[in-house]
């Protein structure tokens, strides 16, 4: 099946116009850098001379950044930080992302989720990640916090076109807050898109989801290796979480989109090239995705337009988005997908 050129030039240059609602666990990627300089007489490690600190929205962050990149900041974000240095560069980063986070709850009994990567390089090296240090608090969140985040849900939902739920299962996402928001969607006549990497049918009555093949064949409980594996993973997902659409996203392979009218279509990769760095490329084609549902698109375009997105982030080191014009620049002149 050809995809409409037009058609799908018409939806990206639309996906400023909707506004999305992120809920979920917020994080902070801190990018440390530096020049290895010796052995440490101490213990056999480098020693490295620091040069710099980056710091990335990661985590559901991530998503809420790729949404506000395309739309312009139409995006707001619910979660949880603690009372510590890491939640307030969180809320500095958003605010330099353009993303609205005055809903943000801070919960001193927690930590803000802040994932540090330690790199080093020297003059006749490319720069390589040495050790990751993850800050986090692993339990769910208490009733106070709870009530606190359902009590702004039920207030922001109305106000936007689409909610992104992104769970790491990092206890931001409990039963009582997922069932609000497919509630007060349901109510309100919006759209709920799931990032999740397990516990799938914990969702229940949302749009779609987003999961990766490795957690779909893990959910599943058997490997997707034809089309009617796909199929019938999807329609399992599909029965269990009461959603019109599942997107399996494939690697190198692509994606596959399932519908609940029983339709299939697989959407190869396009301009392929190698591959950099992957990290985030879910979370782009979650944001990407949503937003064109957001817009009306049928779910095989969104996916065509969340499979171009992640083609422009991989090729960057990090956390990386993009923007309408370089998805724009990015569509190919034929598109053939497998139905």
């Amino acid at each position: 099946m050809k995809i409409d050129q037009e058609k799908l030039r018409e939806y990206v240059k639309n996906l400023n116009k909707a506004k999305i609602l992120v809920i979920g666990d917020l994080a902070l990627d801190e990018m440390v850098y530096g020049d290895t300089e010796r052995i440490s007489r101490e213990a056999p490690v480098l020693i490295l001379q620091h040069t710099h600190t980056n710091y990335i929205l990661g985590g559901a962050s991530n998503a809420a950044h790729n949404v506000s990149s395309i739309n312009g900041g139409k995006v707001t974000v619910v979660g949880i930080i603690g009372d510590d240095y890491q939640g307030h560069e969180l809320e500095e980063a958003f605010r330099k992302a353009n993303i609205n986070c005055d809903n943000l709850i801070t919960d001193n009994t927690r930590k803000t989720i802040t994932k540090t990567r330690i790199s080093g390089s020297c003059s006749q090296s490319v720069t390589q990640q040495i050790v990751r240090i993850d800050r986090q608090t692993n339990a769910p969140i208490c009733k106070d916090t709870e009530n606190k985040i359902i009590e702004k849900i039920v207030k922001l939902i109305p106000e936007h076109d689409a909610i992104i739920l992104s769970d790491y299962h990092i206890g931001t996402l409990t039963d009582n807050i997922i069932k609000t928001v497919t509630d007060t969607a349901k109510k309100h006549n919006k759209i709920v898109v799931v990032d999740a990497q397990k516990h799938l049918n914990r969702y229940k009555d949302v749009t779609s989801m987003t999961p990766n093949l490795p957690d779909t064949q893990k959910h599943i409980g058997f490997n997707l290796n034809d089309k009617s594996d796909y199929i019938l993973a999807g329609n399992t997902l599909i029965k269990e979480t009461n959603s019109k659409s599942i997107l399996i996203t494939c690697g190198s392979d692509g994606m596959a989109i399932i519908t609940d009218n029983g339709k299939y279509t697989h959407i190869p990769v396009f301009n392929k090239s190698k591959v950099f760095d992957v990290t985030g490329a879910g979370d782009t084609v979650t944001a990407t995705y949503t937003l064109a549902l957001a817009i009306g698109a049928e779910p095989v375009y969104a996916a065509t337009i969340g499979n171009i997105a992640a083609g422009i982030v991989i090729k960057q080191f990090g956390c990386a988005t993009t923007t309408i014009d370089e998805i724009l620049k990015e569509i190919p002149n034929n598109i053939e997908v497998e139905v």
